[in-house]
């Protein structure tokens, strides 16, 4: 018989063991939100603008409150200065914020701001000034060429045909080059409206000549124009880049034709996946935007090919350039590229509905959009640049963009998914799939409008 005493020392102990085997750890979250502020400031005019933010997780608890806070005063705004309240949504997620009586030629610094229960967290900080007298900023569009049959017509102005329009580039002189791509052509515009074909017959395919006109391409897409008047076009179909010259001759500059990524002598090594975009810097290097490569490459003068940024599977990266260490960033589908006068290049990267920079030095940013920011870039298919450092951007999703030199974004034309043919102002004006675009030096924006197979105009009108 056992003693009792033992018994309950036994029982004791056994359920002491019991206890602490079967113990579960708090796994409550007690954290705050987290989010980022929109990268650039909207529609700024003398008393009002837009920002906004992506909460990216709610954290622990449903949120309570959130929008942007802003001051002229505290370079870090917080929730006791003023700010907005936007609808709460319990996932995480993109919004926008009007701010409004806001004092003209004034500096702002603002952040978004999310709360929980566990408390209040910010984005980053974004600063923008007011304009003096600016109340609007918008984009009056009219047809420049292209009937709107899709087909083959030269001509002049409204009497022209296009097929699928899509690279867009001009020359110092105000001309436009247009590269057809259903037509397989590539075609000129003067300033007074005239159509002419430049090079190729119309046939898809792949064929170098000293003649222009029995020359072959294969679904051309963006193009350039350098100072003596060559023409380089991104042959998008044949996976090479095409040279024009002044007098029409067409031979290809870069890549053996076979769909791939290899670096290089340009003529016979190299390989492209997809170039869809090219542009040339002040030194006579060509950068071009190899679409299914997800890659940056440059063309040397001299003829070599190499990568600048981004490796063979799609991503979003940003960081530094270090090539030692294999390390490029990552881009997701880039379409269109721009090089400023000091050295950086931009990139459309349609597939991450974002503008990315690259600078001298191989350092890759956003500078707008993002994959958690579609709603702000949509689908990037275009970008060039002015003697002012402001960048246009054609979004495929339906609009012209304006992003200024001081990060300032304004929707010139047209509506996000929103297609059509329309003339007109502002959101009035309707698109179809826009693509390549191009700016002169009066500030007179042209748009290949692909599915429109038209070219458009777009005057910006800034009112006071």
């Amino acid at each position: 018989m056992k003693k009792p005493l033992l018994s309950l020392i036994l029982f004791i102990s056994f359920a002491a063991f019991l206890g602490s085997g079967c113990k579960k750890k708090s796994t409550t979250d007690t954290s705050a939100p987290s989010l980022t502020t929109q990268d650039v400031i909207l529609d700024v005019t003398s008393t009002t603008a837009q920002s906004g933010g992506t909460i990216t997780s709610i954290g622990g608890a449903a949120l309570s409150a959130n929008g942007v806070c802003y001051s002229s005063s505290n370079h870090t705004p917080t929730i006791a200065d003023t700010k907005t309240s936007e609808t709460l949504i319990y996932t995480s997620y993109s919004f926008t914020s009007n701010l409004s009586d806001l004092t003209p030629n004034t500096t702002y610094y603002v952040r978004a701001y999310a709360t929980n229960m566990y408390g209040t967290a910010y984005g980053a900080v974004v600063s923008f000034t007011t304009s003096a007298t600016i109340s609007a900023v918008t984009g009056t569009v009219t047809t420049f060429a292209g009937d709107g049959t899709g087909g083959y017509l030269d001509g002049n102005g409204t009497g022209a045909e296009f097929s699928n329009p899509q690279g867009l580039a001009m020359d110092a002189a105000g001309n436009i080059y247009v590269s057809d791509s259903f037509n397989n052509r590539i075609r000129k515009i003067a300033t007074d409206g005239t159509v002419t074909t430049i090079a190729g017959n119309g046939t898809a395919g792949y064929v170098d000549s000293a003649d222009g006109a029995s020359a072959e391409f294969y679904a051309p897409a963006g193009l350039t124009v350098d100072g003596q008047g060559n023409i380089y076009v991104a042959d998008y179909g044949n996976n090479v880049i095409r040279k024009i010259t002044a007098a029409g001759a067409v031979s290809t500059y870069a890549g053996n034709g076979v769909a791939a990524y290899v670096d290089g002598a340009a003529v016979n090594v190299a390989a492209f996946s997809g170039p869809s975009g090219v542009a040339l810097d002040a030194q006579g290097n060509l950068y071009v935007a190899d679409r299914n490569n997800n890659m940056i490459r440059k063309i040397t003068a001299a003829g070599v090919v190499s990568r600048i940024a981004g490796i063979t599977t799609a991503g979003y990266v940003n960081t530094t350039v270090d090539v030692s260490n294999s390390v490029y960033g990552a881009f997701k589908k880039p379409v269109g590229v721009v090089v400023d006068a000091q050295g950086n290049i931009y990139v459309a990267d349609g597939g991450n509905s974002a503008i990315r920079q690259i600078t001298p030095a191989g350092v890759i940013t956003t500078i707008a959009g993002g994959p958690g920011q579609s709603a702000l870039i949509g689908d990037a298919a275009a970008l060039c640049i002015d003697g002012s450092g402001d960048l246009f951007i054609s979004d495929a999703a339906g609009r012209i963009i304006e992003l200024t030199s001081t990060r300032t974004l304004y929707y010139l034309a047209g509506t996000s998914a929103v297609f059509g043919y329309a003339d007109g102002s502002g959101t009035d004006a309707k698109f179809n799939s826009p693509r390549g675009i191009a700016v002169n030096t009066a500030g007179d924006i042209y748009v290949a409008d692909q599915n429109n197979n038209r070219i458009r105009k777009v005057v910006v009108v800034v009112s006071d």
